[in-house]
């Protein structure tokens, strides 16, 4: 049986400085990523690619959703193993390489999950749950990159 989802967001550009894309300078890169019934987002392209640092690029929002589905499928996994999770983080880098023709490409993700669990008596299991939960996780089934793991599992002290 497939089971579809459906997704739908508006992205708006709000970088039209009077002139528009009269030069590639003269316009900004600011847009509006919005759905309905939630907060916006506030983007722009990263500060090298003349962005406004203070929102978020697309390259930032590629690697967390990579690293929120990660953190989603492996809640869930513990959660059906018996897991009881009490803190996750995940301190998360992305490497993208620009190629001649002016394009790029993500090469690779890292996602570094610090999890932190209720009985020292599990900590093996809860660690070994990061492999299921990379195979559940629809966002980095869908990119063409690998997305590696480099996660640390600690108890409650």
């Amino acid at each position: 049986m497939k089971i579809e989802h459906h997704y739908d967001v508006r992205v708006a550009w709000t970088g039209n400085r009077g002139t528009g894309t009269s030069d590639y300078r003269a316009y900004g890169r600011d847009h509006v990523v919005s759905a309905e019934g939630k907060h916006p987002l506030e983007g722009s392209s990263d500060r090298t690619f003349h962005g406004d640092a203070d929102r978020w690029n697309p390259e930032e929002l590629l690697l967390a959703a990579l690293s929120q589905c990660h953190m989603l499928s492996y809640l869930h996994v513990a959660a059906r193993n018996g897991v009881v999770v009490v803190g996750y983080t995940d301190d998360a880098t992305g490497t993208m390489v620009q190629t001649r023709d002016g394009g790029g490409h993500f090469t690779e993700a890292t996602l570094r999950p610090r999890v932190t669990v209720a009985d020292r008596g599990q900590v093996e299991l809860a660690h070994s749950l990061h492999a299921e939960a990379a195979r559940e996780c629809f966002i980095a089934a869908s990119v063409n990159f690998p997305v590696r793991h480099e996660p640390e599992t600690v108890a409650v002290p």
